[in-house]
């Protein structure tokens, strides 16, 4: 099993792993930890966080010359919503998972406080 709680063999789908960098950077984090936190390569992470900083899911700030990526309002919306429709396709057993909805691991899922 990886760190997003799927087996190997499964791959994540986008908007799980921008709902897990929405996740890790919530109280701000550096471009490697992320990047190590999500199990993303440079390129992959460096594609997420273009996209993400475009559309107004993270924030840059520089802070003693480290850029610290922090997830918006926005983001924050994005991440409760995301957690919102995973509960609704949520099964009664997750582990006979029959209509292939890919359930993020519980830190995901937990209520996110504003």
């Amino acid at each position: 099993m990886n760190s997003c709680g799927s087996t190997p063999s499964k791959r994540r789908d986008r908007l799980y792993i921008i709902a897990e960098i929405l996740e890790i950077a919530k109280e701000g984090a550096l471009k490697t930890q992320i990047m190590y936190r999500a199990n993303l390569s440079f390129t992959q992470l460096r594609d997420y966080l273009k996209f993400m900083l475009k559309i107004n899911l993270l924030e840059k700030i520089v802070k003693n010359n480290k850029e610290i990526y922090k997830a918006t309002e926005k983001g924050m919306d994005f991440l409760q919503r995301h957690r919102e429709m995973t509960e609704l396709l949520r099964t009664e057993n997750t582990n006979s998972n029959k209509n292939n909805v890919k359930i993020p691991p519980t830190h995901l899922l937990r209520e996110i406080k504003m």
